[in-house]
């Protein structure tokens, strides 16, 4: 059985990554753990903790929170009825990234499902503060959901890699269970930058062969350009649905997450982006 994480604001956005974790899971039994957090502004502000004035705006953001959550849970159970899952639903006075961290140890958590913002100009941010620090601090896959994405089946996804993982990776299989149940077929797409690979690197390919065997897959090379750029072009010619990646410490994903400005297609990526982390990060 599956233990997923759903990090919720009560926002459009939350609910359709929601939506969407309840439809890509919808054949495997699942439990599904949906999280909102609060911390009053006052007391986020630095207010005296042990203040009258602080302890009832803190019962007050408690009371919102889970009137919110009961709707939410009305809505849900409304809209998505499956023997095969089970929603579990908790407020908590605490730090977003905290508590999930809490919960993912405490829950033996799989995966963590959230949506993200989409650009706003200026201001733009990638994936969203809150999902970018999840990706950088949780010990466990995250899926970003984009904003407003309509739900579609996995059936291409796109797995760009510089082929420097660990094989013993114990996050691989989820990817191979994503491909069986939806029958994908997993597009592997490496740059190539004037070097051959080295042994480790063709080792770590053909494993990938081997492993995927039972499921469709190619590999893909793309030269003059860097990895952002052949994702790009990538999804210029073919319709991915879903784009994957391993966050090992120090390679291009390091540095496509957390570099101040970030090339415009990732900005605004439009499919889910399943970050997976390195065994170094588990």
């Amino acid at each position: 059985m599956k233990r997923i994480l759903l990090p919720t604001d009560f926002s459009e956005n939350a609910y359709n990554a929601i939506a969407y974790a309840l439809q890509l899971y919808k054949q495997e039994t699942c439990t599904f753990y949906l999280l909102h957090t609060y911390t009053p502004a006052m007391i986020s502000a630095g207010s005296m903790m042990d203040s009258y004035s602080a302890i009832t705006l803190q019962e007050a953001a408690k009371e919102n929170a889970d009137k919110k959550m009961d709707a939410l849970k009305e809505k849900l159970e409304a809209s998505f009825k499956n023997p095969k899952h089970s929603l579990k639903y908790a407020t908590s006075f605490n730090m977003l990234i905290s508590e999930m961290e809490l919960i993912i140890e405490e829950k033996g958590i799989d995966l963590v499902i959230m949506g993200t913002q989409g650009a706003t100009g200026a201001k733009e941010i990638f994936l969203g503060t809150h999902t970018m620090y999840a990706i950088k601090k949780i010990k466990v896959p995250v899926l970003a959901v984009p904003e407003n994405f309509s739900f579609e089946e996995p059936k291409e996804i796109l797995f760009p890699t510089d082929y420097n993982f660990d094989k013993d990776n114990k996050y691989l299989p989820m990817l191979r269970e994503l491909c069986e149940q939806h029958v994908s077929e997993l597009n592997m797409l490496n740059v190539y930058y004037g070097t051959a690979l080295t042994e480790k690197q063709q080792e770590a390919k053909t494993f990938l062969d081997n492993y995927f065997i039972r499921n469709a897959h190619l590999f893909h090379e793309a030269e003059g350009t860097d990895v952002l750029g052949a994702v790009e072009q990538f999804q210029m010619k073919s319709k991915i649905n879903l784009i994957v990646m391993i966050h090992n410490k120090h390679n291009f994903l390091e540095n496509l997450l957390f570099k101040p400005v970030i090339n415009q297609v990732v900005y605004h990526t439009n499919v889910p982006f399943l970050v997976i982390p390195s065994v170094e990060r588990q």
